[in-house]
């Protein structure tokens, strides 16, 4: 029979060989780490982003005779046809949603290769961080309504002149949330296209400096901006500083691309915008395929003559829609006109409503207007009579 404290001395001798067993496994050092100077695992991106941000090789054939239109299946025009850099397939320019205007001078792909761009949302803090509005204090800044335009104009002296159509300036909408999302529209709309907001002309490095945007430069002279009419550009000017912006939508067409609408009605010759961007010599831009530059100068000497290019940094004029100048139902659309003024010895262009805009119609304007606006409002030479007839 097993004695009853055999059990006993088995646990305490079982015990005294684990704590041997423990103590001899019992660290001097510390335990070993890599090093800090090896490189971390690498980490793979997926395949999916590794294609989105690789080169596109295209292999050309030696044959493009039976290259036919994807979108209406022609082959005709062929100087209208443009092949894809990426898929290498042929479409009209006119047959693309949105159409091409101009042959590119550089990479093209349709509108299928291109992929949907991404659309961004604002929140109300990156819209005004975006436009750098100015933040300012309601009982020291009182919103401007038609009223006050009206006193305002009221306590002009009474004197003869000839009458002329004076800029008036645009009306913001009252509702804060319609200015914010009529912003956040052209925020979109500029970066989608990868551009800044700049209200005003840039002189960067490389281009015409802004000595070289002098008025008296102009072949035949530019008219003067009158006094009123640049007091009323300067309040337009600081409305906007504020966030008070005029009353215009930026939409995306699928055969036009982005344009612009009004959100509120517009009455004729109001102030729409000034067109801005990057200042450079025409020279320089020759074999530019940018869509929206403008003439700024148009020197007796072609070596000075300068171009707005809104490329890079613009502003909501950038998106306004020019007219088919070659037909009559084109002519039928325009409602705004492009106007070239000198304001305080420089070349400006300002946009300005030469009708009553309805809530909901697009804008649109000529482009190739300048040469026109010249003979319909007279240029006048540096020392002459000041301000413009408005036809």
């Amino acid at each position: 029979m097993t004695p009853a404290f055999s059990s006993s001395s088995a646990t305490a001798a079982s015990s005294q060989r684990l704590i041997r067993c423990s103590a001899s496994l019992r660290r001097t050092h510390a335990p070993h780490r890599p090093s800090s100077t090896s490189p971390p695992p690498r980490k793979l991106k997926p395949m999916a982003e590794v294609m989105a941000k690789a080169k596109h090789v295209v292999l050309e054939r030696d044959d493009y005779d039976d290259v036919r239109c994807e979108e209406c299946g022609s082959g005709d025009r062929d100087d209208e046809l443009l092949l894809c850099d990426k898929c290498d397939k042929g479409f009209h320019m006119k047959c693309v949603s949105p159409i091409v205007v101009r042959v590119p001078i550089g990479s093209w792909l349709c509108p299928k290769c291109c992929g949907q761009r991404r659309v961004r949302s604002f929140s109300q803090k990156k819209i005004i961080d975006f436009f750098g509005i100015q933040k300012c204090n309601d009982e020291e800044v009182p919103y401007l309504s038609a009223q006050a335009i009206k006193r305002r104009r009221r306590l002009r002296p009474l004197v003869w002149q000839k009458k002329r159509r004076r800029l008036l300036p645009f009306r913001p909408s009252e509702d804060p949330d319609r200015r914010l999302k009529q912003m956040g529209s052209l925020a979109t709309a500029l970066t989608t296209l990868k551009m800044e907001f700049s209200d005003d002309l840039t002189y960067v490095p490389g281009m015409a400096s802004r000595s070289a945007n002098q008025a008296e430069f102009e072949d035949g002279g530019m008219q003067v901006l009158s006094k009123e009419d640049t007091e009323t550009l300067e309040l337009c000017r600081a409305m906007s500083r504020r966030g008070e912006c005029p009353p215009l939508l930026v939409v995306f067409d699928s055969c036009e691309g982005f344009t612009v609408e009004a959100d509120d009605q517009i009455k004729d010759m109001t102030f729409i915008a000034e067109y801005t961007g990057d200042v450079d010599y025409l020279k320089n831009r020759e074999h530019d395929d940018c869509d929206s530059m403008m003439t700024l100068l148009s020197a007796k000497d072609p070596s000075r003559s300068l171009v707005i290019c809104p490329d890079k940094r613009g502003n909501i004029a950038r998106f306004i829609n020019g007219i088919n100048n070659h037909s009559p139902e084109g002519k039928k659309k325009q409602n705004c006109k492009c106007v070239r003024y000198n304001i305080n010895g420089e070349c400006r262009v300002i946009l300005v409503a030469i009708q009553d805009i309805a809530k909901g119609e697009r804008l649109y304007y000529d482009y190739n207007g300048y040469e026109v606006i010249c003979v319909t409002f007279p240029r006048l030479r540096t020392g002459g009579r000041e301000g413009g007839t408005w036809g």
